[in-house]
């Protein structure tokens, strides 16, 4: 180890903060997750009104995320992170106190900018972080952020559940939020550290085919995920009878998955290589999927929402690691291009399905995500062999 790199024990400090960020991240997303039933009937608006709004969020994401590289090399990540997570703390009260659509679509706004230049800035600090202790730390970052969507959707719906109201239990993951990125604070990167050699950004590391193929791959991928999180409690509602105060099961069950299953990630990788892990998985999302939208009965939906959290887990993983082993490419600009993409299809995603929705069902916009991971069997010989790098 050279004189740049942090010791062992403070690598490790490094890394505990990381996975507080991501543990924050994922918490404050999914929270939202099971007020929006009761967004859509406060403000007495249809499912294409509600993507519409939902929209929003992507707008404020992609308005900020090209802007991020740059905040990142003049401000660091830390201060990004800061100010990001005090911005989660004042919207998601807001998001209950809106009494109109145009309140709710501003709130929205910001909140989606607040979430897209978070994301790109724990994801640099992940980066930095990983390289520095020298082992695959990837998967298990991944992983808390997907606690956080466990502890996010699962405590509002049990709060929800046991009686409060949507603004109260806003009100408690709020100070949730506060308290993890407080303890965090201190460990957090202040500086940017660059790839030797780095040169070119962003939109000239989406002109390289393969970080192109990997871009587009995450844009379906993650546009399912944007599905679980946005529509798997209003699909479980309108479509499966499941009470609004209990709706929010589905995507807690398949945030409970996937969490379990990155944790093991790396280990499950190294023994059994990446091309095998993408082709069980993009199955087994497939299989799940499937369950969700043939069977009329609730409990086999909540078990296929299972299943798809199994087989999605550690896809994106593979994919960032597939993108960060380029040849010819700094690892900076092709995780910043392929997040990019990627996020443009979780945030845009939603607006999409309630278009598709709104014309046809939601079963039928649900459906498509059996395909989008056909396509990831399909092709996973040719991630397995760009990630091989």
């Amino acid at each position: 180890m050279n004189a740049a790199c942090p010791s062992v024990a403070t690598n490790r400090l490094q890394q505990r903060a990381t996975r507080h960020i991501f543990f924050v991240a994922g918490l404050g997303m999914a929270s939202w997750a099971p007020l929006i039933p009761f967004v859509k009937t406060h403000l007495a608006i249809d499912e294409g009104t509600l993507g519409l709004l939902l929209f929003c969020i992507a707008a404020g994401a992609m308005l900020v995320m090209p802007l991020a590289g740059r905040g990142i090399a003049r401000f660091g990540c830390k201060t990004l992170i800061l100010s990001c997570a005090a911005i989660f703390c004042v919207v998601l009260p807001l998001m209950m106190l809106a009494s109109s659509v145009w309140e709710m679509a501003a709130v929205l706004l910001v909140f989606g900018a607040a979430n897209g230049l978070l994301d790109v800035s724990m994801n640099a600090q992940a980066v930095i972080v990983e390289r520095e202790s020298g082992q695959a730390r990837m998967s298990g970052f991944h992983g808390f952020y997907s606690i956080g969507s466990v502890a996010g959707a699962g405590g509002v719906t049990l709060l929800l559940w046991a009686g409060l109201t949507p603004l109260q239990a806003i009100g408690l993951i709020v100070v949730l939020i506060a308290l993890f990125t407080l303890a965090a604070r201190g460990h957090l990167l202040a500086r940017r550290v660059r790839d030797s050699g780095e040169s070119g950004g962003t939109l000239q590391a989406l002109s390289h085919p393969g970080v192109m193929f990997i871009a587009v791959l995450c844009f379906f991928v993650f546009m399912i995920e944007g599905a679980m999180l946005d529509w798997s409690a209003v699909f479980l509602h309108t479509e499966r009878g499941l009470d609004k105060s209990h709706a929010g099961a589905g995507f807690t069950l398949y945030a409970i998955a996937v969490a379990v299953c990155r944790l093991y990630g790396d280990r499950l990788v190294n023994a059994h290589g990446r091309q095998r892990m993408l082709m069980l998985g993009g199955a087994c999302a497939s299989l799940g999927l499937l369950l969700v939208v043939a069977v009329d009965l609730p409990g086999v939906a909540l078990a296929g929402f299972v299943l798809t959290g199994i087989g999605l887990s550690n896809i994106v993983p593979i994919l960032f690691t597939a993108a960060g082993n380029q040849p010819g490419v700094a690892s900076s600009f092709a995780l910043s291009a392929v997040t990019l993409i990627g996020y443009t299809g979780l945030l845009s995603g939603p607006a999409l399905i309630g278009v598709v929705a709104r014309h046809w069902s939601l079963t039928a916009a649900f459906s498509a995500g059996i395909v989008i991971m056909l396509l990831i069997c399909a092709s996973a010989r040719r991630i397995a062999r760009h990630g091989a790098g």
